[in-house]
């Protein structure tokens, strides 16, 4: 038990930490989007509407796989059927929900991410549009799942951006990949005259493939 504690808190300093990184980085404003990690069958989440600068290792916020509250007493965030449903169906350990504006705009115009860039590749093909539900829903939850089939990130119609990973630097990294994806069609798009050139499925299949052996081996 100690030993889970322990994990815990670790687990928490870095949520908060990771929740810091996407208002500094642009990725959500105020307190909106949220963070959470598995640790063994408790999920530490960011709790709803407080501002992450003000959050301390007193203020550990936790859920079992069925939503029960286990730790601390502040609320939980509202989206918490979307990141339960995503560590029920998936082997997610970390979930990062943004509301970056590109990806926000672009979730806005099409059902799926034109693939300008074979970062797709690292998100697992073409990032999909989950349709329209009102936040912190079952129905939501359910859109997220099937946009996530075979992803590890996919945008969420008029309201942001969901990624999980292996560790919270994972997700956060394949948030800001899919920001910058978003960011990068909307600007190749935008010139008068001119249509971006994409990348056919094989290609960003290929990329996938040569991604997952990318970086230093330990």
């Amino acid at each position: 038990m100690g030993e889970q504690l322990s994990d815990e808190r670790q687990a928490w300093a870095a949520l908060v930490a990771t929740a810091r990184r996407t208002v500094t980085d642009g990725l959500v404003v105020g307190t909106s989007g949220n963070v959470s990690v598995r640790v063994g069958d408790t999920v530490l989440v960011t709790p709803s509407g407080v501002p992450y600068d003000r959050l301390t290792p007193d203020d550990v916020t936790g859920v079992d796989l069925t939503g029960r509250q286990v730790r601390g007493t502040l609320v939980p965030t509202s989206e918490l059927p979307m990141h339960l449903a995503v560590y029920r169906r998936t082997d997610a350990r970390a979930i990062v929900h943004t509301h970056a504006v590109h990806a926000t705009a672009v979730s806005t115009l099409v059902t799926e991410l034109p693939t300008v860039h074979y970062m797709a590749g690292a998100l697992g093909g073409p990032v999909r549009v989950a349709p329209y539900a009102a936040y912190g829903t079952e129905e939501l939850a359910e859109h997220t799942l099937r946009a996530l089939t075979d992803r590890t990130g996919c945008l969420l119609r008029n309201h942001g951006t969901l990624t999980y990973g292996a560790t919270l630097d994972q997700a956060f990294d394949r948030t800001a990949q899919l920001e910058w994806m978003c960011h990068l069609w909307l600007t190749a798009s935008s010139v008068p005259g001119h249509t971006p050139t994409l990348l056919t499925k094989a290609q960003v299949a290929e990329a996938g493939d040569r991604l997952r052996g990318y970086g230093q081996r330990s």
